[in-house]
């Protein structure tokens, strides 16, 4: 199936169609996904900044993201849910997006990051959990991490200036 057929089978759900028609159930949707990606990003950033060397430093590594990465999976989710339900109201003009595809691109860069930390760097993580100076590997990712982050909510914001009117039918 190409790309743009698929998009416009999501355009014309009942789901997309009742996003479109209602005034107030896009905005709801919205306010969801903003606060959920606020609180994916906030709980990102709180281990980040350890791994930088910024805050929590008489705290382990480990459990900075034990303690807080739940949360971020929990609002990840919520994030990716109602992302999708939102892109299926004007899924091909979104598709067609420039901030909206950067944003794809970013998340996956991000994700990239995570996989990148989580089974290489984080694996040797008993040798320097309680070090005030983690390694310049893991200093890497932090600060990659939250320069993809930082620019999802940069691009997330842009489209909305940059969406071409209804695109579906």
């Amino acid at each position: 199936m190409e790309f743009d057929a698929l998009f416009k089978w999501l355009y014309n759900t009942t789901l997309a169609v009742t996003i479109r028609e209602n005034d107030s159930l896009f905005p709801w949707i919205e306010s969801i996904h903003v606060i959920a990606i606020a609180l994916v990003i906030g709980s990102i950033a709180i281990v980040d900044l350890r791994l930088l060397g910024i805050a929590s430093l008489e705290r382990a590594v480990s459990r900075v993201a034990h303690q807080t990465l739940p949360l971020t999976w929990i609002a990840f989710i919520v994030a990716a849910i109602s992302g999708l339900i939102l892109f299926t109201s004007n899924a091909l003009a979104y598709a067609h997006n420039f901030y909206f595809q950067g944003k794809m691109l970013l998340l996956v860069l991000a994700g990239l990051n995570m996989l990148v930390f989580q089974f290489g760097i984080y694996t040797s993580v008993a040798k320097w959990d309680l070090a005030q100076r983690t390694p310049f590997a893991a200093r890497i990712a932090g600060a990659l991490s939250l320069l993809f982050w930082t620019t999802v909510i940069v691009f997330g914001r842009w489209i909305g200036f940059t969406l071409l009117p209804t695109l579906g039918s």
